[in-house]
């Protein structure tokens, strides 16, 4: 008899030794639970089990590793100072910034909401007609807002002042305020060195601006059960690899293959930074059209505080090669902001417009999208005095995909695996309500 059948008949029941050594060996086997010898999954399990090809492999790597490195931003000067992030959150959650003295940054922008305010549309001095976007992870970005109408963080901090539904201040309250308050007045000479300039509004907010950046760009999200498993895959690590649940990499294959998400949603970030066709109506409930990137393309080009300014910090002009190359095009009508999709799943509502309530939502929302409409919903080519006549789109990458229900599952629950696990490296968690308490001032004295 073998060794380990002798034991496996010593750990019998009393009752099972009735069965007899004549039945033979197959008749134990068969009456002692195959958890008693911790047996590997059967045949039909082992085959359910979801492999990825080497193309598949390749492709799953391009969204990593995270977080990626961090490139310096050459048209902020005060980009990677600690003294100037210091400042720049002092700022973030100051109501005096506001023409009413009531709203700040994070009364839309919650830490404790991703950085969100789980609204469908921002609400501030008034009700705005996008989405709140979350600013994290955000210094990864080449333009800013759901059109692109800002190709700098620092630029895209300095929006919501000048919108009367947010904050509706202006560059003189903001610049008058910074000269004024000795706590502001004394951070931005600790952080510029000089004190704010006397009758250069726009100069002293742009570097208000510039603080707010320093800030924002430290708040970058934490690492995911994805990325272990994406670098598990990088080095051949089988056991990491089998703690990723089979449904997200049922998901991931549908993502990097039939689903075509990652045509889009590619790179560390799941976002290709650009714009496209989302299959939502460009006419809003109120009878008026938001078409997108067209009019944020016009919006960067004629802004003072772009990366073409005489604010941009770049002397040598490379940070704005984006900004002077991109082109007003008809096919820019309707198109909005690709998003980045780490901790998508703690970011609803979703669309520029908030218009999805759940991720299951807009994951059904693109597989049933009807892409001959996409073409026919732009408008017929038209052109502002002075400019050429564009020619008609002809199409988006999106397609009628037709998932079935499983499918769907899937791919949320993939989508689920790229919430952060563990805080971001650079990220120091803030307290609960600490928009509503006063923060301390900079301990070093101005002199």
């Amino acid at each position: 008899m073998n060794g380990w059948l002798r034991m496996a008949l010593s750990r019998m029941p009393a009752g099972w030794a009735r069965l007899g050594m004549a039945t033979g060996a197959a008749a134990v086997l068969a009456a002692v639970p195959a958890a008693a010898f911790g047996a590997a999954p059967d045949a039909a399990a082992l085959a359910a089990r979801t492999t990825f090809t080497p193309d598949e492999v390749a492709q799953i790597l391009q969204h990593g590793p995270w977080p990626p490195r961090r490139l310096p931003d050459a048209s902020n000067r005060v980009a990677a100072s600690a003294r100037a992030a210091a400042f720049g959150q002092r700022l973030f959650f100051d109501t005096r910034l506001s023409s009413s003295g009531t709203i700040s940054c994070a009364s839309c922008h919650v830490p404790e909401f991703q950085w969100t305010d789980r609204r469908p549309t921002a609400t501030g001095l008034g009700d705005a007609e996008r989405n709140t976007p979350s600013v994290a992870n955000t210094r990864f970005n080449r333009w800013f807002g759901w059109a692109g109408a800002t190709d700098s963080l620092w630029a895209a901090s300095l929006r919501p002042f000048a919108d009367t539904r947010e904050m509706g201040s202006s560059e003189r309250h903001v610049a008058a305020l910074v000269r004024s308050q000795p706590d502001l007045e004394c951070g931005y000479r600790q952080v510029f060195g000089q004190p704010p300039a006397a009758t250069e509004d726009d100069k002293v907010l742009a570097d208000i601006g510039k603080a707010l950046a320093a800030f924002q760009a430290t708040l970058v999200t934490g690492r995911t059960p994805f990325d272990d498993f994406r670098d598990a895959l990088a080095r051949g690590d089988r056991s990491v690899q089998a703690r990723y649940p089979e449904a997200a990499k049922r998901g991931l294959r549908l993502f990097i293959g039939r689903g075509q998400c990652s045509l889009c949603h590619l790179g560390p970030q799941f976002s290709n930074g650009e714009f496209d066709q989302v299959g939502i109506p460009v006419r809003r409930a109120d009878g008026r059209f938001d078409w997108g990137r067209y009019d944020g393309i016009k919006a960067v080009r004629a802004s003072r505080f772009s990366l073409l300014g005489r604010f941009s910090d770049d002397r040598k002009g490379s940070t704005g090669e984006s900004t002077r190359r991109v082109a007003l095009t008809v096919e820019a009508y309707g198109q909005f902001k690709v998003p980045g999709l780490r901790n998508a799943a703690l970011t609803a509502p979703y669309m520029h417009d908030g218009s999805i309530a759940t991720l299951t939502s807009v994951v059904r929302h693109y597989s049933t999208i009807n892409d001959e409409k996409l073409i026919l919903a732009a408008p017929h080519p038209h052109a502002e005095p002075g400019e050429e006549q564009p020619e008609r789109p002809t199409g988006s990458v999106l397609r009628t995909l037709n998932l079935g229900e499983r499918e769907i599952a899937d791919l949320v629950a993939f989508l689920d695996t790229l919430t952060e696990t563990r805080t971001g490296p650079n990220r120091r968690p803030l307290p609960a309500a600490a928009s509503a308490r006063p923060i301390s001032p900079d301990p070093r004295p101005c002199g």
